[in-house]
Parts: C-alpha cells; structure tokens; sequence
C-alpha cells in the first residue's frame, strides 16, 4: 500500500503545484470495476486513508468517485476523509454499463447521507454517462434525464464522453447546460486545446487523462502538461 499512498501523494502535488482548484479521489485502476454490492470493505478504507493524507497536505477541495457507481461507500468514505462532494456516474434511471445492468441509486444514497449527519457533501452526477448503452432509456431525451438529476437532489452535474478520455461534443454540454439549472462541468477528454471553449459553456472541468504522461490515464502526471494546461486556460478563467 506505501507504493500506492506515494503515487497518490505525487499526483496529487504535481496537480495542485501547477495550479488546479481540487481534487477527486478515484479507484480507477480497480479494473475491472466491480458493482456496488460486490464492493468490499477494503475498497472504502484504503481509499479513506489516502483521502486524509491528500486532504491534510493540500488544503484543497476534495471529492470521492468509487467505481462503479457506488455512492454510498463514497459518502463514508468522503465523511471519513473530509472530502466536499463524491461523483457517481449513474444517479437517476439506468443503463447498460461494462459491468452490466447499472441502476441509479439515489434514494438509498441520500437515506446514508442524512444517517451520517453528512449533508454538507455534495453530489455531482453525470448525464448520459460515458462507458455503456443507454438503450433502456432511449425513449427519453437527454434534456430529460438531465433534469432527472436535479429531481433527485444531485447538486451539479457532468457531461461526458463516450468514454474516458473522449470529450463530450459542444452540442451535448450546450444541451445539457439548458436543460439545467445546477452547475455544469465536463469530465471527459478535457484538453489544453478545448478548454477555452468548453470553459465558455460550463462551470468547470475534471480533467485527468490529458494531464498525465503521454496522455494516457493510468501513467503518472506529468507536471509539463498541467502547466500548460493551465495556461491554456487562464483566458477564460480570467472572463
């Protein structure tokens, strides 16, 4: 576990050194991702230590994403380790995803959240969410399931791809963003390149793959991309 806390640690520096607002911790390389009810124990406490060590060293905001779709160790996991806000991929309706039939699980979801006296954490959930088919609920448009997530209390919501690294097209935020009145951020293939104009459309971004070496999700982060994504950025940061 020492190798793994490091490597999260040396992320998590090189990150906020050059210049991002937060962070979100994620067990992205549990693949392949178990569902929710097969998730064990250990998944919530490793990751609430490494949540701590991040939260204390940095200072910044903090959010937790375990895959897949499982909110309710992420609500533990995030009051445990100080975290602001979790991400969950499905929150309303359903799909097909790699892992197989994915339910939205909000009402279960927020029932835990009021347990634990943790109200304060928010949830920010992805519409028409990325790695999987949307085939059960194909009669009903994206405007739609977006609002799905305001109905059930989610507190921002994220566009994606189709998935990780690929970004969502300007028509899909633009739909979204107006179906809307919750924060909108984009969390798939955000680039030094489309930054400026996803940034126009949106909240913010969570941006991960483009920021590591070669671009490649599961390589360390290479300070040189952050830097000059950053910079990239700054025009309109600066609006």
């Amino acid at each position: 576990m020492d190798a793994i806390y490091d490597a999260a640690m040396r992320d998590a520096d090189a990150l906020i050194q050059g210049g991002l607002h937060g962070l979100i911790v994620e067990n992205h390389g549990d693949i392949p991702f178990s569902k929710p009810e097969d998730i064990g124990p250990e998944t919530s406490a490793f990751m609430s230590v490494i949540t701590d060590r991040i939260a204390r060293n940095t200072g910044v905001p903090i959010g937790i994403n375990v895959l897949a779709n499982a909110p309710i160790p992420a609500f533990a996991i995030a009051m445990a380790g100080s975290a602001k806000f979790i991400r969950v991929n499905q929150w309303a309706n359903a799909y097909v995803a790699n892992e197989g039939f994915m339910e939205g699980r909000a009402a279960e979801a927020m029932r835990y959240r009021s347990l634990l006296r943790a109200e304060h954490i928010k949830v920010f959930a992805d519409s028409h969410v990325k790695h999987g088919a949307h085939a059960i609920t194909a009669d009903r448009t994206i405007e739609e399931l977006t609002r799905d997530l305001a109905f059930f209390d989610a507190d921002a919501v994220i566009a994606t791809g189709q998935r990780t690294g690929n970004s969502a097209s300007m028509e899909e935020i633009d739909t979204i963003g107006a179906a809307t009145h919750l924060p909108l951020l984009v969390g798939s293939g955000v680039t030094k390149d489309n930054i400026v104009e996803i940034l126009k459309r949106t909240n913010g971004v969570i941006v991960a793959s483009s920021l590591k070496e070669g671009g490649v999700w599961w390589n360390p982060v290479e300070p040189v991309r952050v830097k000059a994504f950053v910079e990239a950025a700054l025009p309109a940061l600066e609006r």
